[in-house]
């Protein structure tokens, strides 16, 4: 068995959402980019102090008191 067919078992065996996680961090050289990609799943709940945050945020949204990352970029003359 060549390395490859080897790989190929080995991923043959992974949950899809393993494998793809898996393989984009391989994909990368960036130390910091492969430890975002490997990091597990944030699966704790969200606090009352989040979630209220949050509902604050998307108020915020829907008043049209923010603006798009490019609108920001073109703003700052990025």
């Amino acid at each position: 068995m060549t390395t490859k067919e080897a790989l190929h078992r080995l991923i043959d065996e992974l949950p899809d959402d393993e494998a793809e996680r898996l393989l984009r961090a391989l994909q990368t050289m960036d130390p910091v980019l492969r430890a975002i990609e490997l990091a597990p799943e944030d699966d704790e709940p969200l606090t009352d102090e989040e979630r209220a945050s949050i509902r604050a945020a998307r108020a915020a949204v829907a008043r049209g008191e923010v603006i798009s990352h490019e609108a920001l970029l073109r703003e700052l003359g990025w």
